[in-house]
């Protein structure tokens, strides 16, 4: 089958809003504009992936499916936990000492794309229009459970299973609806609304955006319930806002779009260096397009095809590149 330019399109663009995004994060602190920025961006930038996801789980939930699904996602995650926890340890004076399964920070997906394909098993066989409510429900009650929280990344796994959901159950058809002259002109002013609703509203408690932390540790009681469901919301109108611009136009880069995966387990790497080391600051418009830059460089840096040859061993278990590539030589040489 030939591949839909708009999905890498979206993936390309989704992945480097979150390593801008990332990027960026310790300058919110000092800079009015990087923390609208960045609360903006986190309106809608994990939702929008992550239905893309959902759209693509389409598998048969097999014994080898669930398998080759364990190694995709655990062995990576198993991995890169140790990675990351030992690279911590070297770059920061106070060292880390994190559980395997408290992810660090970009690490939740994997825990959690795992666990969206399983509760998929179940509600694969409710209707969509009773299902995806319910996956609404319990997005929302799960924040009434105190404990839940970062570890085994249950928070965000029942926050987020709902656009996981809408995703699995979309076609082609229903998702492009938005591409059409009026949505994008509707959407373009609903970016720009959420843009200086966010710039005049007072700061949003990053745990509401990372849906990582119950209502009591984001010091609110009953009414957590009803913010939740304001922000399901507002994240839905966004995605899909999002979505009415991306281009279904093949481009010299949509094929970078394949490569995703490699980009959200390195650019850490990089991110880490850049905040513990104070690399960036944003002072002026041209600091913004340095560190615009610097994204972007990270982002096909790490999509690009000697990164793939060299770590699809390590991310995806497999050689499949490298004898490609040997293969490749070995005709060019004969």
């Amino acid at each position: 089958m030939k591949r839909e330019a708009f999905f890498d399109n979206a993936k390309f663009i989704v992945i480097t809003l979150v390593v801008f995004g990332h990027v960026i994060q310790p300058l919110t602190v000092d800079s009015t504009a990087m923390r609208t920025l960045y609360e903006w961006i986190y309106l809608f930038h994990m939702p929008a992936i992550i239905l893309v996801s959902g759209f693509f789980a389409k598998g048969h939930y097999s014994w080898k499916y669930l398998w080759a699904l364990s190694r995709k996602l655990l062995i990576p995650y198993l991995l890169f936990q140790k990675v990351y926890t030992s690279y911590f340890y070297f770059t920061t004076s106070a060292g880390w000492d994190t559980p395997m399964f408290e992810p660090h920070w970009s690490l939740w997906f994997l825990l959690s794309l795992f666990s969206w394909h399983i509760l998929l098993i179940g509600f694969k066989h409710i209707p969509a229009r009773f299902g995806i409510p319910l996956a609404f429900v319990m997005g929302i009650l799960i924040g009434y459970v105190d404990p839940i929280g970062h570890t085994y990344s249950l928070s965000r796994t029942f926050v987020f299973f709902p656009f996981f959901l809408i995703g699995y159950w979309l076609t082609k058809d229903q998702l492009f609806l938005v591409k059409t002259t009026i949505a994008r002109r509707v959407s373009l002013g609903l970016f720009v609304l959420a843009f200086v609703l966010v710039y005049l509203l007072p700061e949003i408690p990053v745990g509401w955006l990372f849906g990582s932390s119950s209502y009591a540790a984001l010091d609110v009681g009953l009414s957590g319930g009803i913010i939740r469901v304001i922000q399901y919301m507002v994240m839905l109108v966004m995605v899909f806002s999002l979505y009415a611009w991306i281009p279904r136009k093949q481009f010299i880069w949509t094929n970078l779009g394949e490569q995703t995966i490699y980009v959200y387990l390195l650019h850490g790497l990089f991110v880490q260096f850049f905040r513990q080391y104070e690399v960036l600051q944003a002072n002026t418009f041209f600091d913004l397009v340095i560190i615009v830059a610097i994204s972007l460089g990270i982002v096909l840096l790490l999509s690009s095809k000697p990164i793939f040859i060299s770590f699809q061993p390590i991310i995806e278990t497999k050689t499949t590149a490298i004898k490609a590539h040997m293969e490749q030589i070995n005709s060019n040489r004969a």
